[in-house]
């Protein structure tokens, strides 16, 4: 679990401090504030610490060289060099810093001619093993097969699609195993979630033949005897429904995102309690707003079970029913990060509440009661 993230002098970051609640951080902002660099950063360095070796002593140039490694990879910066990442009209060296769990930290800087980051504080990072995962803004699912193909250029591919792409693409390829009853009746991370995802959706998506397809069917009760007169027990079983196996290709884009959901609850990529934070730049995104209530449902289900979860978004619908699913009977909890311009510097400052109602610097509310406004002055016949 990250608990804080400190970014200096950081593309367009002057000077920026965020402390991250342990279950659901909501950012909003208008474009050009940062969000997804934002998010990418503190995947950077999540990513960094838990592939590092935890049965070796760990030298700070062998830190250096992967956090430089993935912070090009992760931002693609002109001329593939580090000093790009740095802010535009400033001398100082730009400073990033993560806080996790266990008083585990790590702190690195670079200037504008730095080849490579330098350590400046490393307390314990090495010994921070949870595997955090990114979903961006694009649904990954459907370029699974040309990505990892052996006949693609990779090259190319790694000019086309940053880390945050290719490291989602092969967590995907991930082995997932079938999905039992006793899976879905034991465990919550499936119980509770995975049968919701599938039958919203109309199916499940399966990898097979070195790519994804689309299974129809939903999830159902079903009543199993026993050995004796009065212990039949219930159990949910995969019903599938008539019609064909589709291609991933031939599915909604906003069903594939849910896709990836499946298939990283499936091989355990996203384990809650275990596993890292969950990232996920503007899950809206090519999602029809009938399927916002079943996600925040999902979210919140894996927020109780564990899991940290950290978003971007623009959408109405997803932050109104955030407030309206919020169980706090249920020990949950969202902060929610406003990130806006300061009218006189023009920096980038930051604004974080437990209700996003309490935020009074965001354009989203005030955007959609314009539009609301407007409707009402047009059915009263006014001007």
């Amino acid at each position: 679990m990250i608990k804080q993230l400190e970014l200096k002098n950081f593309t367009a970051f002057n000077s920026l401090s965020i402390h991250f609640s342990p279950k659901i951080n909501i950012f909003v902002g208008e474009n050009g504030t940062g969000k997804t660099h934002l998010l990418k950063a503190a995947y950077g360095l999540c990513a960094v610490c838990a592939r590092l070796d935890k049965d070796s002593e760990i030298k700070p140039e062998i830190i250096e060289k992967e956090l430089t490694y993935k912070f090009l990879r992760l931002f693609l910066p002109l001329g593939e060099r580090l000093g790009r990442m740095r802010r535009n009209g400033v001398n100082e060296q730009a400073h990033v810093e993560a806080s996790f769990d266990l008083d585990r930290k790590i702190a690195a800087t670079f200037s504008a001619r730095s080849k490579s980051f330098s350590i400046e504080e490393n307390k314990n990072s090495e010994q921070y093993d949870a595997r955090p995962v990114f979903i961006p803004t694009k649904e990954v699912l459907s370029l699974v097969r040309g990505i990892r193909s052996s006949k693609a250029d990779q090259d190319t591919i790694q000019h086309i699609f940053d880390d945050t792409y290719l490291d989602l693409c092969k967590a995907l390829l991930k082995p997932a195993g079938k999905v039992s009853a006793d899976q879905l009746d034991v465990d919550p991370r499936f119980g509770s979630i995975f049968p919701e995802m599938v039958n919203t959706i109309g199916g499940k998506f399966e990898f097979t033949d070195k790519a994804f397809l689309f299974r129809p069917g939903v999830y159902q009760e079903r009543k199993v005897s026993g050995q004796h007169r009065y212990s039949d027990k219930t159990v949910t079983v995969f019903k599938r429904v008539k019609g064909s196996d589709l291609s991933n290709n031939m599915t909604a884009e906003g069903f594939r995102k849910i896709g990836e959901l499946q298939q990283l609850l499936l091989n355990r990529t996203l384990n809650p309690g275990i596993g890292g934070p969950l990232f996920w730049d503007e899950p809206e995104s090519n999602m029809n707003p009938k399927l916002m209530k079943m996600l925040v449902r999902i979210l919140l289900e894996l927020a109780r079970n564990g899991q940290q979860v950290i978003l971007a978004t623009h959408d109405y619908v997803l932050l109104k029913w955030l407030d309206l699913l919020l169980d706090k009977g249920k020990a949950d909890h969202v902060c929610y990060h406003s990130l806006y311009h300061e009218p006189e510097s023009g920096e980038v400052r930051v604004e974080s509440k437990d209700q996003f109602a309490l935020i009074s610097r965001t354009t989203i509310s005030d955007t959609f009661a314009e539009v609301y406004d407007e409707d009402v002055k047009r059915a009263l016949g006014e001007e």
